[in-house]
């Protein structure tokens, strides 16, 4: 339980990248420090360069045991090789995904705010619940997943809860002891040296 473990690191890839350079950012991240799944996240809608990203990224998880999923698009995870689907719009879509890509498949439903959306995914057959932002963020309508809706959730729900977005060491230290992962991305990949910046966040949950 979140109460007891220190909360597993989900790395989120930037919306858009290199692929001359991101492969090896990516390898180092993951190789200094101990990832439980990653998500491909790109706002592209180009299936040609989602499909080259995906190749590129999935030869680095892969050769290290760590599961690669993609943001939104179903139909494209069993065609490129993924582990699983990261849905963001709620509840909605688990049932289809599940139904699509079988049992074994993951998937997880980014519920922004609500208990009741949560709840309502996970009663679909999602994976894991994602909440967040959980840092003052411009992103979407200002409102922020607290600690309380966290608190609650490890108390009175069993299926795996991510924390993400505006992520600091200060969020981090205040949620450790009630979310089962911190879903990072940005907070990393702005910097020069990715690994070293999470191994400093990683550090905050004491």
């Amino acid at each position: 339980m979140a109460e007891t473990e220190q909360p597993q690191i989900y790395l989120i890839t930037p919306p858009d990248f290199e692929l001359s350079d991101f492969p090896d950012r990516l390898a180092a991240v993951l190789d200094a420090q101990d990832i439980a799944c990653v998500r491909l996240a790109m706002a592209t809608r180009d299936e040609d360069r989602l499909a080259r990203a995906a190749d590129a990224c999935r030869e680095v998880t892969h050769a290290r045991d760590v599961a690669l999923v993609i943001d939104s698009h179903i139909m494209l995870v069993e065609r490129l090789g993924l582990d699983g689907v990261h849905l963001t719009d709620g509840a909605r879509s688990v049932r289809k995904a599940r139904k699509e890509l079988g049992a074994d498949a993951i998937i997880g439903a980014f519920c922004g705010t609500s208990r009741h959306e949560g709840i309502s995914a996970g009663e679909a057959g999602a994976d894991y619940i994602s909440f967040g932002p959980v840092g003052a963020s411009a992103l979407g309508d200002g409102s922020m997943a607290e600690h309380e809706l966290f608190d609650w959730w490890s108390h009175m729900i069993e299926l795996p809860v991510v924390a993400e977005g505006a992520l600091d060491a200060q969020l981090i230290a205040a949620l450790a002891p009630v979310t089962d992962f911190f879903g990072i991305g940005d907070e990393i990949w702005s910097t020069e040296d990715p690994a070293g910046a999470l191994g400093k966040l990683i550090a905050a949950m004491g």
